[in-house]
């Protein structure tokens, strides 16, 4: 928890024991793309006493700060994940509701390469797939 100090800190936020374990769920969970509500089970399966209200609070603070990344894919609510510095892009389910991280070099080299044909250059982007598996309706 010394790093999570020095993150919070870092990013102007005062160390308080919610944000702690807030980080500590973020950093630790198989899944990547939390909802609140599903850091709020992580926090309650961990026997942490930590409103709801407080989690909403947190994930819009670390938001702000740049400790974490909203999303806000279709047919579903927010989720959020820990902002890294590598850039990657998401794929859901429309079946399972599942977020699938990919990187694809080919696709990032065409879509800078259809910005300047237009004149611009790229400052950020988000590219998101909405799939289900294959063979099913």
């Amino acid at each position: 928890m010394a790093s999570d100090n020095a993150e919070l800190r870092k990013a102007g936020l005062k160390v308080t024991l919610p944000r702690l374990k807030i980080l500590n769920i973020l950093e630790t969970a198989e899944n990547h793309h939390m909802s609140a509500e599903d850091v709020y089970k992580a926090l309650l399966e961990a026997g942490d006493d930590v409103g709801l209200a407080t989690v909403y609070r947190v994930l819009t603070q670390f938001e702000s700060a740049g400790l974490v990344e909203r999303h806000n894919f279709e047919g579903g609510h927010s989720v959020f994940e820990l902002a890294r510095d590598d850039h990657h892009d998401h794929m859901v389910c429309t079946k399972t509701g599942d977020v699938i991280e990919f990187v694809d070099p080919v696709i990032e080299e065409r879509q800078h390469e259809i910005a300047a044909q237009h004149g611009y250059e790229i400052v950020d982007h988000s590219l998101i797939l909405y799939v289900k598996p294959k063979g099913s309706k």
